[in-house]
């Protein structure tokens, strides 16, 4: 979908290989990919702000390029092993910007070591709960959508059969070319299903409210949000998180499919800074 980047990789546990990219010079821009995704999600990402930005992303454990492992597959262990990461790269004060449940893995590093080394947090369509007795809060699902969601990911077909359809009906608004279906499938499938399934757990039981409003009150923030939540998203963030900015457009993969739009919008927060 676009030209090769050129990664390399950092162990940061016994085994346990980090594919990552780091591109460009200037304030670091940290992009988080969503749940069984990789960097490439973020090549019109790449390509808009390396100039005149530190831009870095990397494939989560047990994703894409890095090490399949049966250790550590939830969004505390992602989030321990982006620390490691931005010490290995010695970055500080970046910009976390995670997409869909790479939102989680930025909240639990404010968990882990507050907003204090955070220069803004940014979060791409991902509700801090996924899941809530309260109808009026924003969650990622209700619980036999998200019951189905975990079977379906049981077996390599059934993976597949619910990201074509998750991507066709909730990540991309245009028409699915064959060419992209295979792009996306393609990302996913690197992820084997129970691990696959063991994440998407993790996201059903997440609660992350106090994490999102910590960076609220302390940091800079914003939310991008597909436009089929915002009804329940606008008035839940008001609530929870008055001090952040929010852009509703799109669908789940808004930063992909239209990255006009979607850069420019990131680019004005970031100039703010």
């Amino acid at each position: 979908m676009a030209a090769q980047r050129i990664g390399a990789y950092v162990e940061v546990a016994p085994g346990v290989d980090i594919y990552y990219e780091d591109e460009g010079e200037g304030p670091p821009l940290v992009l988080i990919p969503g749940w069984t995704f990789t960097t490439r999600v973020f090549d019109h990402q790449f390509a808009a702000f390396s100039d005149s930005y530190r831009v870095i992303s990397f494939d989560p454990r047990s994703h894409g390029r890095s090490t399949v492992t049966s250790d550590g597959n939830n969004y505390a262990t992602q989030a321990a092993d982006l620390a490691a990461l931005l010490d290995h790269l010695k970055v500080e004060n970046p910009v976390l910007a995670g997409w869909s449940a790479g939102s989680l893995t930025a909240w639990h590093h404010v968990r882990n070591r507050g907003t204090d080394g955070i220069r803004a947090l940014v979060s791409i369509d991902m509700p801090p709960l996924g899941m809530s007795y309260d109808r009026s809060d924003w969650v990622e699902g209700a619980i036999d959508a998200l019951a189905g969601f975990f079977q379906g990911v049981q077996t390599a077909q059934g993976q597949r059969g619910v990201v074509i359809w998750y991507a066709d009906n909730i990540m991309i608004e245009g028409e699915m070319s064959p060419e992209v279906t295979a792009w996306i499938v393609e990302q996913s499938l690197s992820t084997p299903p129970l691990i696959a399934a063991n994440l998407i757990a993790d996201v059903c039981f997440a609660n992350y409210l106090e994490e999102a409003k910590q960076a609220d009150a302390n940091i800079p923030s914003i939310f991008f949000v597909a436009d089929h939540w915002a009804e329940t998203a606008k008035p839940f963030l008001a609530k929870h998180c008055p001090n952040s900015g929010v852009e509703a457009f799109g669908g789940h993969m808004m930063f992909w499919e239209y990255p006009e739009r979607f850069n420019a919008s990131l680019a004005e927060f970031l100039s703010a800074l």
